[in-house]
């Protein structure tokens, strides 16, 4: 059966607006270095091309439509400085995708609790940010918005662009399993609230990659490329073999 895949790019949120000004470079050309390397190591590594690839910053208006209608039915508010947020109170199943029982998701203890950043603890539970007010920290980096100039949140790209090329409903949605919550949760929850619809059927869920007796990560010091991989004499090919191996997760 014939599959549409659309894989999406992040070229605005807090850590490339953050990264490229300490590199001292425009946002576009800060991302656009990032996905040129990625779509590299993804030729290196044999990987079919998507049918599409849309990014966030080619999709403001999209999202800002998708805001104002979360605001238009009662799913979301707007805050003293402009900015939006997504009232996670206003979705009952809220919760269900990372399997929170009600003793993690107590909504009355969390009714006015507010998270603005992109980046923020796992375990958090709160409304969470649509539309991100004007700040000096951003730079250049803003559009206007029927709230004042601003940018979206991290959570939003995805959904606006899921509804765009996949309508409501479509077959999988795939990421890290470190995305199932908030990420993810909060994609569920401002989809279903804007447009209706059950989002996802299926789920994929990467796990973690292990190295040295750890997870893989930047910060650990233990995060390796496919350039530090082929320098070490392992071809793409047998990276490709290994990575296919590996095993997911279903939802």
């Amino acid at each position: 059966m014939p599959t549409t895949h659309i894989r999406n790019l992040t070229d605005v949120d807090d850590k490339t607006i953050r990264d490229s000004q300490k590199a001292g470079v425009s946002l576009a050309e800060f991302t656009a270095g990032w996905a040129d390397l990625f779509h590299r190591d993804c030729a290196a590594l044999n990987c079919l091309p998507p049918h599409a690839e849309p990014s966030a910053v080619g999709h403001i208006p999209e999202q800002i439509r998708m805001v104002q209608t979360l605001v238009e039915k009662g799913h979301a508010y707007v805050s003293e400085d402009g900015s939006v947020y997504f009232r996670i109170s206003s979705f009952p199943e809220y919760g269900r995708l990372s399997h929170l029982d009600e003793r993690e998701l107590d909504l009355g203890k969390t009714a006015n609790t507010r998270s603005n950043a992109d980046e923020y603890e796992k375990d958090s539970v709160a409304d969470f940010v649509l539309w991100k007010s004007r700040r000096p920290e951003d730079g250049d980096n803003f559009w206007p918005s029927p709230w004042g100039e601003g940018r979206p949140g991290w959570h939003l790209e995805c959904s606006a662009m899921i509804h765009k090329y996949f309508g409501n409903d479509f077959d999988l949605h795939s990421g890290g399993v470190d995305l199932v919550f908030p990420h993810h949760e909060n994609e569920v929850a401002q989809s279903r609230c804007a447009c209706g619809g059950g989002f996802a059927r299926l789920w994929f869920h990467i796990t973690h990659l292990l190295v040295d007796g750890g997870k893989m990560s930047k910060s650990l010091g233990n995060m390796y490329t496919l350039a530090d991989l082929d320098k070490l004499g392992h071809k793409p090919s047998a990276v490709r073999y290994v990575l296919a191996g590996v095993i997911t997760a279903v939802r």
